[in-house]
């Protein structure tokens, strides 16, 4: 049998190569994304009889209802969340942030993503389906001009740790991927310069969307009496060790 995954933030990066992978090894997805042009490009790659774009902004509720709501035959019934959308903006410290960089995030990482899974907690239960979400190891180790983003991965974090508990009997699975460094349009976004997002990668052999669009791959298709509770993935290059202190 056909299983299907829904993946938020398909337009590019870990939510595009997901959809790759899933799609390569036997899925059908529903891609989801504000950028038309990218998720008519991947059916065009892959099939419409394997994606189904669904245009829409996680932000806005309304549009996540119709989104769902027109779900095709053969792509109604999840079997799997993928809850990657998310962002960064500004790496300023709190005290001269953006008020509206702040709430951009706390409405897409946090609000979309606790909104949609609640919308589809039932099919997937009905389905004994599985959760996984990109969370990110900035939830867990903090960095100057992490600020809101961190919080809202460590609510991320936390949220699918928790869905785990109150989930427990109903045979659905539920994985939080905590990345560190992955080369994506992330970094462009954040900083809004290619040439930034280029220095900031350069020599350090980061992650790729591909390496954890596999991860995520594999975790879907253990078998059902397994979950991968957590895992934090890093590029050999990069560690958690950060402790500094101010001198006079």
């Amino acid at each position: 049998m056909t299983r299907t995954a829904f993946v938020t933030g398909a337009t590019a990066g870990i939510g595009e190569a997901t959809v790759r992978a899933l799609v390569a090894s036997g899925w059908r997805c529903v891609a989801t994304g504000r950028r038309k042009e990218r998720l008519d490009a991947l059916v065009g790659d892959l099939g419409a009889d394997k994606v189904h774009p669904a245009v829409f902004d996680v932000r806005d509720e309304a549009a996540m209802d119709a989104a769902i709501a027109d779900l095709p035959d053969g792509f109604a019934d999840i079997d799997l969340l993928v809850n990657n959308a998310g962002l960064a903006q500004g790496l300023s410290p709190a005290q001269e942030a953006d008020l509206d960089d702040w709430q951009t995030m706390i409405d897409t990482n946090v609000t979309a993503m606790v909104r949609l899974t609640r919308k589809l907690l039932p099919g997937l239960i009905e389905r004994k389906g599985a959760i996984i979400a990109i969370g990110s190891v900035a939830g867990s180790y903090i960095y100057p001009g992490g600020n809101v983003y961190a919080g809202s991965k460590a609510f991320a974090n936390h949220f699918t740790l928790a869905l785990r508990a109150d989930l427990h009997g109903t045979g659905v699975r539920v994985t939080s991927i905590e990345p560190g460094m992955v080369e994506t349009e992330f970094t462009t976004v954040r900083t809004g310069s290619r040439q930034k997002s280029d220095e900031f990668y350069a020599g350090t052999h980061p992650m790729t969307g591909e390496d954890i669009a596999s991860t995520i791959r594999w975790i879907a298709e253990l078998p059902a009496h397994l979950n991968v509770n957590r895992i934090e993935l890093m590029p050999v290059t990069q560690d958690f060790a950060g402790f500094r202190v101010a001198r006079d």
